[in-house]
């Protein structure tokens, strides 16, 4: 009878650990999503245009592709603007390495760079590091229009946003066009 007891123990603590992992799970992936979803608002506000970096406004005129570059830009206001790949290979966003920081190496732009919002990050139940994005520059084409008659560009802004811990990680995309009077659709 005591041997029943202690395995029925044994198994009531041992699923009572599974349970606690998977809801510390679940609260990494909710805050790295939570991460993701403010480096989409960032980007979205760095396309608008901000005080903080006004020169990086002017590579988003609804007809430009100034400042886009093939692989994305690594340097000053070029940073994480991407050209489209050609046909047939594989997307911008799938060769960007997210989890490049350096200086000198970096393709993608750390949450804030370009509009001065702060996210504190790196301790507690906070994101282990700051979420990061690039902007792809995409051909504009109406609906039933030819595809040759390009109207502008909008863009696809890929962000990732990482949890507590570092294997906490969630990607998430948006399109984004900039309407020629300055708002967006």
């Amino acid at each position: 009878m005591l041997i029943a007891i202690l395995l029925l123990g044994a198994s009531a603590a041992q699923l009572a650990l599974q349970a606690e992992k998977v809801a510390r799970g679940e609260r990494d992936w909710q805050l790295a999503f939570q991460a993701a979803e403010e480096a989409l608002m960032d980007a979205e506000k760095d396309i608008e245009g901000t005080p903080a970096e006004p020169g990086r406004s002017a590579m988003f005129a609804p007809d430009s592709a100034l400042g886009f570059v093939a692989g994305c830009g690594g340097d000053g206001a070029s940073l994480g603007l991407c050209l489209r790949g050609a046909a047939g290979q594989a997307p911008v966003w799938q060769s960007v390495d997210f989890d490049d920081d350096g200086a000198a190496t970096a393709r993608s732009v750390p949450y804030g760079k370009f509009t001065g919002a702060t996210m504190p990050s790196g301790e507690g139940l906070l994101p282990f590091k700051r979420p990061r994005y690039i902007i792809e520059l995409l051909p504009f084409t109406q609906e039933g229009e030819d595809a040759g008659q390009q109207l502008g560009y909008f863009y696809r802004v890929t962000a990732i946003g990482f949890g507590a811990r570092p294997g906490s990680e969630v990607v998430l995309q948006s399109f984004y066009r900039k309407a020629p009077g300055g708002a967006a659709r």
